[in-house]
């Protein structure tokens, strides 16, 4: 296996727990980069946390440690096209994923993430860990 992927926040939430899959996969990935979306849904666990500090300085490690990728007008390009696309099939999925998906598309990467949902979306290249 190698290539380039986009992960999702269930992946690195994976990824923080140990899960053997995940670590494994990334050392055979050819690139890996995070959306900038999965930083937010992860400072936002880390606020509900009970180690709130402690999730904070993890994230802000892992946010530094890795490429971060930001939303941008071609990114809301392909976001207005994946929304439609999913609306006129009647399978809206959840506006956090469908900016994840947009930049997967963008940077034409593949998108790793435990949520069936995003098959859903058409020529997003998907692999679950």
């Amino acid at each position: 296996m190698s290539g380039k992927y986009l992960l999702d926040t269930n992946v690195v939430i994976a990824l923080f727990a140990g899960d053997v899959q995940v670590t494994d996969k990334i050392k055979r990935a050819e690139e890996i980069f995070i959306p900038s979306i999965v930083i937010g849904e992860l400072y936002y666990g880390a606020e509900k946390s009970g180690r709130v500090e402690e999730n904070f300085d993890r994230v802000n490690e892992f946010a530094a440690d890795n490429v971060i990728l930001n939303c941008d007008t071609v990114t809301g390009r392909w976001y207005g096209s994946v929304k439609n696309q999913l609306r006129q099939k009647g399978r809206p999925i959840p506006e956090n994923d469908l900016w994840i998906a947009a930049l997967a598309l963008q940077h034409q990467l593949t998108l790793v993430s435990r949520d069936r949902h995003f098959s859903e979306a058409a020529n997003l290249k998907l692999e679950r860990w």
